[in-house]
């Protein structure tokens, strides 16, 4: 793999993981199109640490609050960060145990263009429907126990390619009547576990990595990209929809569907 596809594939994980789009299916579709060789399982892990790094880099007032909040559990001051900080780490719950027990399927069942062009496009609906329907004003302070739960629950459906762990649990905040910019807030916040953990379960890829020069090359891409991605969308949503972001799933899961035979 060259150094221009190292950062391209970097740039759109970290674009894809953040926006509604799906990092994970455009990682497996794009390289399939454009006929790169397969980037192998390190760069995947690289690429999602640059995500992570991207992300602790945007919330690392919010990430220090909630730290202190834990190290000072008798102050009334920090109540809320610390509810919210243990609503976060309850979210990751069921995606953490889904991963561990559907990992096999993750790296090849799940991985069909086919199964990838219908997640793309029905999740892209659900998004529309959570979109327009909502009307709801809750901020990060108003949302329940059982609502981080839930939206634990849908993180676990991001798994599959082409559903969006973003797309997933921002539709089902809208759906739970959270107002858009919360629902990407707490969306974010909750990746930051999820992709942690991964990274340190698979962090051993990359130390037995030949080529650490492209490995890193997709990491910076994606760290910088995603802490842009988050930088737009927390911008965008306060004013505007996300018609899109439907639109592309749509668009690009119709392509899919079209063209398989340029996936395989």
């Amino acid at each position: 793999m060259t150094l221009f596809q190292s950062l391209f594939l970097g740039i759109v994980q970290g674009l894809g993981e953040f926006l509604p789009i799906s990092s994970s299916a455009h990682l497996i579709l794009l390289p399939r199109f454009m006929r790169w060789p397969d980037q192998g399982l390190a760069f995947d892990v690289a690429l999602h640490l640059g995500t992570l790094a991207g992300v602790i880099i945007y919330f690392w007032k919010d990430l220090a609050v909630f730290i202190r909040s834990f190290l000072n559990p008798s102050d009334p001051g920090l109540a809320r960060e610390r509810r919210l900080a243990g609503q976060i780490l309850l979210a990751t719950l069921p995606g953490a145990l889904a991963g561990l027990a559907l990992e096999q399927k993750v790296e090849s069942v799940f991985r069909s263009p086919h199964l990838i062009g219908w997640t793309l496009i029905g999740l892209g609906v659900l998004l529309a429907l959570a979109d327009y329907t909502n009307r709801g004003t809750k901020s990060l302070t108003e949302i329940t126990w059982g609502a981080a739960a839930a939206l634990g629950v849908a993180q676990a459906f991001a798994l599959v390619p082409g559903v969006s762990r973003s797309g997933i649990t921002i539709t089902a905040a809208l759906f739970l009547g959270i107002g858009r910019y919360s629902a990407a807030r707490f969306s974010f916040l909750m990746s930051i576990p999820i992709i942690a953990g991964a990274g340190v379960l698979k962090f051993k890829e990359i130390l037995g990595s030949p080529d650490k020069l492209a490995l890193f090359v997709g990491f910076t891409g994606a760290a910088l990209s995603g802490f842009l991605a988050i930088w737009f969308l927390l911008r965008y949503v306060q004013t505007r929809r996300y018609t899109p972001f439907v639109i592309y799933r749509w668009l690009l899961g119709a392509l899919v569907l079209l063209n398989l035979r340029h996936f395989q």
